[in-house]
């Protein structure tokens, strides 16, 4: 059972800052990774409350800009996890890294935490792309010391094995189903944790 560091008079606050796969797209309410992540860190015996701002088809650019009304004053930390719709779009990953550096800046400025998911691009763009576009994560996260959590699907597999995640995926092959979306949960929850700490802890 985790324990935070300290006890607070009310629950910490977190907006999951994403796109469909924040929003639950294809999924009862109950089963996408917000109301899910909700249960797994209540049974950790966190007392968090989550706010769902996943937008389906959401940019990094359309993250960038509704960050100022996602950071409402109650607002204690933040999960940013944008980036598979510029990767479907194919988008200059040079704007990507300019919309993430400003919804980062903003948090900064605000004061809230932040845990940054990555989201690593297929090979069918080619290297050059790639590198560019993975890079975004782990270098703005080192500038504005952010925890980062390697990629959104890491719990299912990343694409390593495309054979092995098809039955964690709905028919469309790109959204989880309620099965992938609690492995997803698993995974990423112990960094929800940790920056429920860092919030705990004034960090």
């Amino acid at each position: 059972m985790w324990c935070g560091s300290s006890v607070t008079a009310e629950p910490i606050t977190i907006a999951a800052l994403g796109d469909s796969l924040t929003q639950g797209y294809g999924l009862q309410p109950k089963d996408g990774f917000v109301p899910q992540l909700q249960r797994w860190l209540r049974d950790q015996g966190a007392d968090v409350v989550l706010i769902n701002a996943g937008v389906s088809g959401d940019t990094t650019t359309g993250g960038a800009a509704r960050i100022d009304w996602t950071l409402t004053p109650d607002v204690d930390a933040m999960i940013v996890s944008l980036g598979g719709n510029d990767l479907l779009r194919g988008i200059d990953p040079a704007l990507s890294r300019k919309n993430i550096d400003s919804i980062l800046e903003a948090s900064q400025s605000a004061g809230v935490s932040v845990l940054l998911v990555g989201m690593p691009a297929p090979p069918n763009y080619g290297p050059d792309y790639k590198n560019a576009f993975d890079s975004i994560f782990p270098e703005l996260a080192e500038v504005y010391g952010v925890a980062l959590f390697p990629s959104f699907m890491a719990g299912i597999g990343d694409g390593k094995n495309p054979a092995e995640m098809l039955q964690y995926l709905q028919d469309d092959g790109l959204h989880p189903n309620p099965e992938g979306v609690a492995l997803i949960v698993e995974a990423m929850g112990p960094s929800v944790l940790d920056l429920i700490s860092r919030v705990n802890n004034g960090g």
